[in-house]
C-alpha cells in the first residue's frame, strides 16, 4: 500500500498526530508550531509555541495538554495561552519532551530526550492529575512511543537509536513492570519512531529513514506495510468518521539539499486507509 499526500506543511520535525473531536492535530517540534486540520472544511490552523513542542493531547477539562520542552503545559486554542503544569528535567537544559500517550485511566505517559541525540538522558514520566512521576524505564538517547494497548495494561516503549521496542505491564496504580522484548529491527528497515495501538492492540510504527509505516500484531508479526515517497516517517494517528483513516507526519530534519530535492514532500502529512479502527479515545485527567 502507498500513502497519499494530504497536507503541504514542510515541517522540520513533524510529529504527534492525534485525532481530537473531528480534527487532526499535530506539531512541528523544531519549528515550535501546533497545527489543527479539519477534514470537513480542509482548513488548517497554526499556533506558535514558546518552546519546542513534542505533542498535544486532549484533557477532560476541555482544553489540551501540550508537551513543551520544559514540561507539560495547559494549552488553550481559543487564546493561544500556555500555562505550565509541571517542570521536567530542569537539571538537563538540553532535554525536551518528545512523545506521549494517554492510558485508560487518563494518565499521560511521556518521554524526554537529549535534543542533540548524544546523551542517554531520556526518561519516561507519568502526568497523573497534574503531578509528574518518574518511571523505571531505562534511560535512552531518543525515547519514542510510548504506545498503550487499548486494555490499558501494556505499554510499548521505543528506543529509536537501538532500533528496539520493549513492552511493560501497567499496574492499576500506573507503575510499570520489567521490560520484555517485543521487536528489534535492522538498519535496512530504518529507525522505529512514534508508535500507537489500534482497537485490536496492533502496534503502528513510523520508521525514520525507512520510507514506511508498519503495523505489528500483539504477537509481533508484521501485518501491514505502507510505503511513502519520503524517508522520514515519524508517527501515525487513526481517526476520521469511522476511525479507519490513518494520518502520518514526516520530517525534513537531517536531509541534505540533494535529498530534499529528491523528496519535495518531506515534512508533509500523508494519509491512507486501514482495516482495524482506532482504539477508543481517552482524555487526560490533568
Amino acid at each position: 500500500m502507498d500513502a497519499t499526500h494530504l497536507l503541504k506543511i514542510g515541517a522540520e520535525l513533524g510529529e504527534g498526530p492525534v485525532w481530537i473531536d473531528g480534527a487532526l492535530w499535530f506539531v512541528d517540534i523544531k519549528g515550535r508550531h501546533i497545527y489543527r486540520h479539519r477534514l470537513d472544511t480542509a482548513e488548517t490552523d497554526r499556533w506558535d509555541a514558546p518552546e519546542m513542542v513534542g505533542w498535544v493531547l486532549p484533557s477532560a477539562k476541555g482544553d489540551l495538554i501540550a508537551g513543551l520542552q520544559s514540561g507539560p503545559h495547559r494549552f488553550s486554542p481559543e487564546t493561544g495561552a500556555f500555562d505550565r503544569i509541571a517542570s521536567v528535567d530542569t537539571h538537563l537544559p538540553a532535554n525536551r519532551l518528545n512523545d506521549a500517550a494517554i492510558d485508560a485511566r487518563g494518565r499521560i505517559f511521556f518521554g524526554t530526550m537529549d535534543n542533540d541525540e548524544a546523551s542517554a538522558s531520556g526518561r519516561v514520566y507519568i502526568l497523573d492529575g497534574g503531578a509528574v512521576h518518574e518511571t523505571p524505564v531505562t534511560p535512552t538517547e531518543i525515547t519514542n512511543g510510548p504506545a498503550i494497548a487499548p486494555c490499558g495494561k501494556r505499554l510499548y516503549h521505543v528506543d529509536t537509536l537501538a532500533r528496539t521496542i520493549v513492552a511493560h505491564a501497567i499496574a492499576e496504580d500506573g507503575s510499570l513492570g520489567s521490560a520484555e522484548p517485543f521487536l528489534a529491527f535492522t538498519g535496512d528497515e530504518g529507525h522505529p519512531d512514534g508508535a500507537i495501538c489500534d482497537a485490536e492492540g496492533g502496534v503502528w510504527v513510523g520508521f525514520y529513514g525507512g520510507w514506511a509505516a508498519r503495523r505489528f500484531s500483539r504477537a509481533g508479526e508484521l501485518t501491514e506495510e505502507v510505503r511513502f515517497p519520503v524517508a522520514n516517517v515519524t508517527k501515525v494517528a487513526l481517526g476520521g468518521a469511522d476511525g479507519r483513516t490513518a494520518f502520518a507526519t514526516t520530517a525534513r530534519q537531517g536531509l541534505d539539499a540533494a535529498a530534499l530535492a529528491a523528496q519535495p514532500l518531506a515534512g508533509d502529512v500523508f494519509t491512507f486507509r486501514v482495516t482495524v479502527p482506532a482504539a477508543p479515545a481517552v482524555r487526560a485527567n490533568s
